[in-house]
């Protein structure tokens, strides 16, 4: 888990710098260029229920995949022009997504008692981004195509320690598998319900402004001249294991729609915070605006996570769950790169950016989600969920 979460946070983190500053993207290509994870998790489930699931030993699945994309990853690294960066990298991170559910799988299949066992091994793979983080600020490789070599070679170790991983068969093996199993369509029944609906619509459009974040604050951190930007956004993952565990307190006290709600006024406090924050007098705004980011994921994501697991129940749990990352992680921020590229690009004076106007873009998206879910979203199961998470 650690070295899955390495992988990932070695060059998704700092890509948009290498791409902005060392090539000279434009700010549309940069986009496309994070757009390709959102497309891979389109695709990934159809891959992991069709494939993995019904044929092939999920370590030797996970050792296939991380050595063929070390050698992708690599490959990235000696590309310096969009027409051949962009295929080559949607091809990588085609073979990368899967391992994300694939890693999770293997673990739960492995554990007698996952729900004890499993946020102690998961919270690993956050330290492995951490970690990852803090290597590449403190090599200062922001701008380079290290980045990659580096992935690269934490993508093979994993492949060949994963020939080494406990034995897990195909968990389907000779059972039919249908597609509206794997993007979870019986989950489409919820969507009956009026506060279902809405929350997953509020969850599709705030992912769009979402995309800012994860695209454009690496590039905007080292333009300003922020030193070690990329270690320096570590501390938001440091900030989202420590809200982790105050969730089931503040689960408690709020109850789920202001939980969502905090999350969604998180994202706007901190774009504005990027807007008007500066590398001089106002730098803690900067600062606070990345310690968000436990707030931000924790209350918004996972809060939604349990809300989807209690309106679905045990019948179509797993499909709610798969329907709701088709819907956010994959489509949502597939149109978030996309819209997020297209601001940034519009945004560019001299040889620079104007910051303030890209992020105030995504501040007001995520005021109008705010002010729509809290008149529209009415759930109503706040009790129950505060009592199990209690």
């Amino acid at each position: 888990m650690f070295l899955e979460y390495f992988v990932w946070g070695a060059w998704y983190v700092t890509m948009g710098t290498y791409l902005l500053q060392t090539l000279k993207f434009s700010g549309q290509q940069s986009g496309l260029a994070y757009s390709t994870t959102a497309l891979a998790a389109m695709v990934s489930p159809f891959f992991v229920g069709m494939v993995a699931d019904r044929f092939f030993a999920t370590e030797k699945i996970l050792a296939t995949l991380h050595i063929v994309g070390a050698l992708l990853l690599y490959y990235v690294s000696t590309l310096t022009d969009f027409g051949r960066f962009y295929p080559v990298l949607l091809i990588y991170t085609l073979c990368f997504m899967p391992t994300l559910a694939l890693t999770n799988s293997l673990s739960f299949h492995q554990m007698r008692s996952p729900e004890k066992e499993f946020p102690g091994i998961r919270v690993l793979g956050t330290i492995g981004w951490i970690v990852a983080g803090l290597i590449i600020g403190w090599l200062r490789v922001e701008s380079s195509a290290f980045q990659f070599q580096l992935a690269a070679g934490a993508s093979a170790l994993l492949g060949i320690y994963s020939l080494f991983l406990p034995h897990t068969p195909p968990q389907k093996l000779g059972h039919r598998v249908e597609v509206r199993d794997i993007l979870g369509l019986d989950a489409l029944q919820l969507m009956k319900e009026r506060s279902f609906a809405i929350f997953v619509l509020g969850s599709f459009l705030v992912c769009i402004p979402l995309q800012f974040y994860y695209a454009f604050t690496n590039p905007f951190l080292n333009e300003i001249g922020v030193v070690n930007a990329a270690g320096k956004q570590t501390l938001g993952q440091m900030s989202e294991i420590g809200f982790m565990l105050l969730m089931p307190l503040f689960f408690v006290r709020l109850g789920v729609k202001n939980m969502l709600l905090v999350g969604m006024a998180a994202w706007m406090a901190r774009y504005t915070l990027f807007a008007y924050g500066n590398n001089d007098a106002l730098v803690w705004m900067l600062y606070v605006g990345i310690l968000l980011h436990g707030v931000c994921y924790d209350f918004f994501f996972v809060s939604g996570q349990i809300y989807t697991d209690e309106r679905a129940g045990p019948k179509v749990r797993a499909a709610a769950q798969g329907f709701l990352n088709f819907v956010t992680n994959g489509v949502g921020y597939f149109i978030g790169a996309f819209v997020s590229g297209r601001v940034a690009g519009s945004h560019v004076v001299g040889t620079g950016h104007d910051w303030r106007g890209i992020w105030l873009v995504p501040a007001a998206g995520a005021a109008v989600v705010f002010i729509i879910f809290a008149v529209a979203f009415r759930p109503r199961v706040q009790g129950t969920i505060a009592q199990r998470v209690a």
